[in-house]
């Protein structure tokens, strides 16, 4: 057992002091910062008071007003700054290109009182001042049409005003819209850290054994300690580089969200990651589904490892295990929008999706706790299955060195286990 320990801790400081570990582990805290510090990136390329300047021509005379009124109802953000002009359209579009305003609107009526509307800028990319401005528009004909009719501004204020629609779970003990807002956030953060860990960590497994057979190392390794040993010290070992890599990331999150003052509780960054109110039951659901899926196909990953004689042939041996884990992650993707569809319950009991699937349907539904055991359960068992198989193909797999690939190699890595 001494020599298990000594495996496991040997290939943990191995994986964290190189350089392809601390140069990923780098990026990725800097993309953390970056998510979690969006708001003040966004600001500094914004102008001092984030307004955009709109100057707007009135040809018809007496539109501006109400215009006015509108836009500042349907800017919701305060991202626009309106002010009428008296300048010709040759002029004002001159400002426009030497960069005094960010935009021109013009209102115009033809002779049969039809009401149109111009919008000049350097670039038309940005749609956000476009709608915002026609909006408005449209809302001041209405208001204008309707005024024609004797119609009052408060009837038509009243007539496009969207009714209030409630939704009430009738299903006793199922989630509210305002306990499903603030679980959803950790149940789209975990799908992405199972999916990414599992691709990253199981390949990370299988490159390690590949890369000790195709060096030779291995036959020193098998007389020193069994395979079996090594296996799953390497499986550990990997698990300790990810805790460790995600404990950064945690830290690095957490600071940066509580150290920005802009990071305040309205904000939307805030808001998406504010899991105070996250019951504890999802979020032990949530380790407990991420180390299933991390066992079940590290386990899976060292023994496709073990079969292959050269590091060249590894991404193609473990690209059906690959393509599993992204089957569950765009499965869960749907999920997300309809959890209770029969499909997902389905696939949730699955082994292979049950991490992802399974953790989405605790997360966003309130199923019976013998459905979560059984997920659970059945994926411990595929675990256990493939532990002991994965154990015989390993112990037999490290000893092959040649072309053999598949399912032959599989075959004779189990013939050779047995001797």
């Amino acid at each position: 057992m001494n020599k298990f320990w000594i495996m496991l801790f040997h290939t943990y400081k191995n994986k964290i002091t190189t350089k392809s570990f601390i140069i990923s582990t780098a990026i990725t805290v800097l993309l953390v910062l970056a998510v979690t510090n969006l708001q003040s990136i966004i600001s500094v390329f914004q102008s001092d008071d984030g307004k955009q300047q709109i100057a707007v021509i009135d040809e018809t005379g007496g539109l501006y007003p109400a215009f006015a009124k509108q836009l500042k109802a349907a800017d919701t953000d305060n991202d626009l700054q309106a002010m009428q002009t008296k300048e010709s359209e040759k002029d004002a579009v001159k400002r426009v290109k030497d960069g005094e305003w960010d935009g021109l609107f013009i209102i115009r009526q033809d002779q049969k009182g039809t009401i149109t509307g111009a919008y000049k800028a350097l670039t038309i990319s940005d749609e956000s001042a476009y709608k915002l401005l026609k909006q408005a528009l449209t809302q001041t004909k209405t208001a204008v049409e309707t005024a024609k009719l004797g119609i009052s501004a408060e009837k038509v204020s009243s007539l496009y005003t969207p009714p209030e629609v409630s939704k009430d779970a009738l299903e006793k003990g199922a989630k509210s819209e305002e306990e499903l807002g603030q679980v959803m956030g950790l149940v789209y953060i975990m799908l992405f850290v199972i999916y990414f860990s599992v691709i990253m960590y199981a390949s990370m497994i299988a490159m390690e054994v590949a890369t000790e057979k195709s060096s030779r190392v291995m036959e020193i390794l098998i007389s020193s300690m069994p395979p079996i040993q090594q296996m799953f010290a390497k499986l550990f070992g990997i698990a300790l580089v990810g805790i460790t890599q995600f404990a950064v990331l945690l830290a690095a999150g957490f600071l940066s969200l509580k150290l920005n003052p802009q990071n305040d509780e309205s904000s939307p960054i805030s808001a998406f990651l504010n899991f105070t109110d996250v019951p504890v039951s999802t979020i032990v659901y949530a380790v407990i589904f991420y180390l299933l899926g991390y066992f079940l196909y590290a386990t899976l990953a060292a023994f496709l490892g073990s079969v292959v004689s050269r590091i060249e042939d590894v991404q193609q041996t473990i690209q059906p295990m690959v393509f599993l884990i992204v089957a569950g992650f765009m499965i869960a993707m749907f999920g997300l929008g309809n959890p209770d569809a029969g499909f997902i319950t389905v696939t949730s009991y699955i082994p292979f999706f049950t991490p992802m699937i399974m953790f989405l349907r605790v997360g966003m539904l309130d199923i019976p706790f013998w459905q979560a055991a059984a997920g659970i359960a059945l994926t411990l068992v595929t675990i256990v299955i493939f532990a002991t198989v994965g154990a015989k193909i390993y112990k037999g797999g490290v000893l092959i060195y040649g072309n053999a690939g598949g399912f032959k190699a599989i075959k004779q890595a189990l013939r050779i286990s047995k001797k």
